[in-house]
């Protein structure tokens, strides 16, 4: 548990809060896998983009990934490295900064390739994104693979040659999966693609690894990595999102009504789920609390946004939770910040980090005039 949790006197209510501790451990384990297996692993930014921890990131790890042209600056400018960029499009007007930002750039359609092919540099690694048409992600939301997907290029749409501009190949099948999911779908690439594999000299096996997440298969998943790089002389690289933050992070709240209607008891938050835990809501998943219980008082926990699907049900406390009480909310790091808003204009929660040498401190704390200039 972590050390923050014993001081919240300390923590603006609301607040995202990283405890640098336990995300410097996620950092070991990653580092292990590189270590172990000779592959790179990068952070990407879609799913962890806090900058402040970028330089211990840093330490650990080979870079990061970006989808966006302002994720490439932001890794250029806090990582101190070139970007991986894989854009599901790139815009025209955009395309040539990219490239100065970026070490390695993956086309997501040979139509994109072909726009932008004479404008390809020879210091760039360029890649298309291939769709293998296999994922083991049952929600369908979530499956960069799913019937009619639009991400990558399935392999009848390929050319038996890649064009000579092409050294990499990149997939993305993963969602919170395993190593040995992560195995079933190196056996599919293998048997569909392998005569690409062997046209290249980099793979980018994608997001979707868990690799920090409890009795994760860290050797299955290095071994893997291992066979496949020596196997086929090529540069191999992960991109975890969730895995960067995973269980470092947390999200202060506080009771300010309790409300019956209709035998269901809602606990009336100061902070949203549709604007500050969306995951929570597009997934859908039911956030861990502190001190929540198996029985006791049953009851919904409501976001303070008009917006009548703003909660979450499924909570047991021991005790009736009153005006005033703390709900903190577990492993808030990793698809919670990148993704919040200002919607209904309530108040957004600040974000810091928790020290690993103890104490609190304050990154960035959020008023009117961020709300207002959006909407400017």
């Amino acid at each position: 548990m972590s050390n923050l949790l014993s001081d919240l006197s300390a923590i603006p209510n609301p607040c995202f809060v990283l405890d640098e501790s336990l995300f410097e451990n996620n950092m070991k384990v990653l580092n292990k896998v590189q270590q172990e297996s000779g592959a790179s692993v990068l952070c990407a930014l879609k799913g962890f983009a806090m900058w402040e921890v970028f330089p211990l990131l840093r330490k650990y790890i080979s870079g990061g990934t970006a989808s966006s042209l302002h994720e490439a600056k932001l890794i250029v400018d806090e990582m101190k490295c070139k970007a991986h960029s894989c854009f599901v499009v790139y815009d025209e007007s955009e395309f040539d900064e990219v490239q100065e930002l970026s070490s390695h750039i993956t086309f997501n359609s040979l139509s994109q390739y072909e726009k932008f092919k004479h404008k390809l540099k020879p210091d760039i690694k360029y890649a298309l994104r291939i769709n293998p048409e296999f994922s083991n992600v049952e929600f369908e939301q979530y499956n960069p693979c799913m019937p009619g997907s639009r991400f990558g290029i399935v392999k009848d749409l390929l050319p038996e040659v890649l064009p000579q501009q092409i050294s990499g190949l990149h997939f993305h099948t993963l969602c919170e999966s395993s190593a040995e999911e992560f195995e079933k779908t190196l056996e599919r690439i293998e048997e569909e693609f392998g005569s690409y594999i062997e046209q290249v000299s980099w793979l980018n096996f994608g997001g979707g690894h868990h690799v920090t997440r409890p009795r994760y298969n860290v050797d299955l998943l290095s071994s893997l990595l291992k066979r496949i790089k020596e196997q086929y002389k090529v540069q191999v690289i992960i991109e975890p999102g969730e895995a960067i933050g995973l269980n470092t992070g947390f999200l202060t709240s506080k009771v300010e009504d309790v409300v019956s209607s209709n035998g269901i008891n809602t606990v009336m938050l100061n902070v949203s789920f549709a604007a500050h835990m969306p995951d929570c809501l597009e997934m859908p998943y039911k956030p861990r609390v502190v001190g929540e219980s198996k029985e006791g008082f049953s009851c919904v926990l409501g976001g303070n946004t008009c917006m009548s699907g703003d909660f979450v049900g499924g909570f047991n406390f021991s005790e009736k939770p009153k005006v005033g009480d703390q709900i903190i909310f577990e492993d808030m790091a990793h698809y919670t910040f990148v993704k919040t808003n200002f919607f209904n204009g309530v108040k957004h929660p600040a974000l810091g980090i928790w020290k690993k040498e103890g104490g609190f401190k304050l990154l960035r704390e959020y008023g009117y005039d961020d709300f207002k200039i959006r909407l400017s």
